[in-house]
């Protein structure tokens, strides 16, 4: 019995050893402060044990410091580094461009590698294009030539990260924008679009003097039309919508005309039946104007006569000239 608590015993004491070594070697990284000494860089096992006890991963800093060490990078320290992480910094990044930058011979500092990093832009991919140019095509940028034909061009620009305008510089967005309304502009003054389909090249040349890279991330390298394909005859078109807005606008001021003399049309009619109505309303006053004559003596039986004869023969007369 005696010796089953003595092996038990001995089981803990054994796990309890493990454990707080496990501990003491989480807090106490030994072996990557071994690494680093034999590295060539100093580093105390206090120094990374206070790290842990600032959640910075010591790892992260000793293999930056390790490589700055190795590239010969000597303004690279490890409170520099722990700022930059504890600041939300992406400290392999920082260190891999600033290696690749001293290789290049660019002009990098450990502050401004670290505050294009914080901007949010990639420093290592920046340096990278310094040293290898990138090349963006741009959309399809439709534009009208003077003469009404439309061109549709696209061009490939070659630009150059710019170190030093990384912060608060414009992006790749704004570049492709300036480089579309340069070629709009260029075709525009364009006098005709065999001119500029025979020497494309000049849309380059006056894109590139207006300098568009200025206040942006890049320096424009180069500018070089890709392809123009031929559009639609704006012109024409044009044209052809003024000719339809002439003809409706005809079109209305006629039927406009009609309406007016139909209203006068039937104002006349109107006018004449109401003349008509007046006729009517005097030839009734006829009869009784003849009998007021005939008791007041003023027409005498011979006169009544002889005005029905001059009746009956008008009448007889309308009757030969209707046959």
């Amino acid at each position: 019995m005696g010796d089953s608590q003595s092996y038990y015993m001995i089981c803990g004491g054994i796990v309890a050893a493990i454990i707080l070594l496990s501990i003491f070697f989480h807090y106490v990284p030994f072996v990557l402060w071994l690494s680093a000494k034999v590295s060539g860089v100093n580093i105390s096992l206090m120094q990374l044990f206070l790290m842990r006890i600032r959640n910075v991963p010591p790892g992260e800093i000793v293999q930056a410091m390790i490589e700055a060490h190795k590239a010969g990078l000597q303004n690279i320290t490890r409170d520099g580094l722990e700022a930059h992480y504890l600041a939300g910094g992406r400290v392999a990044k920082v260190v891999h461009a600033l290696v690749s930058a001293s290789k290049a011979n660019i002009d990098l500092t450990f502050q401004m590698a670290t505050a294009i990093d914080l901007a949010g832009r990639d420093v290592f991919e920046a340096v990278q294009m310094s040293v290898n140019p990138k090349v963006i095509d741009t959309p399809h940028v439709t534009a009208v030539a003077k003469d009404g034909i439309q061109l549709i061009a696209i061009a490939r620009v070659t630009v150059r990260a710019n170190i030093q305008r990384l912060v608060g510089g414009a992006g790749e967005d704004t570049v492709l924008a300036r480089v579309g309304e340069g070629i709009v502009s260029s075709i525009g003054s364009a006098d005709s679009h065999k001119a500029v389909l025979e020497n494309p090249d000049s849309i380059s040349k006056l894109v590139l003097k207006k300098g568009l890279d200025a206040g942006t991330a890049f320096e424009i390298l180069s500018i070089d039309i890709a392809d123009i394909d031929i559009g639609k005859n704006i012109g024409a078109a044009l044209q052809i919508d003024q000719a339809n807005a002439d003809k409706n606008i005809a079109q209305a001021k006629a039927e406009e005309r009609r309406a007016m003399a139909v209203a006068l049309e039937q104002e006349n009619k109107a006018r004449a039946q109401e003349a008509r109505a007046h006729v009517i309303e005097a030839e009734a006053e006829v009869p009784k104007a003849m009998a007021e004559a005939f008791r007041s003596g003023n027409l005498g039986i011979m006169d009544y006569y002889r005005m029905k004869n001059i009746q009956a023969d008008t009448a007889m007369r309308d009757n030969i000239a209707k046959e």
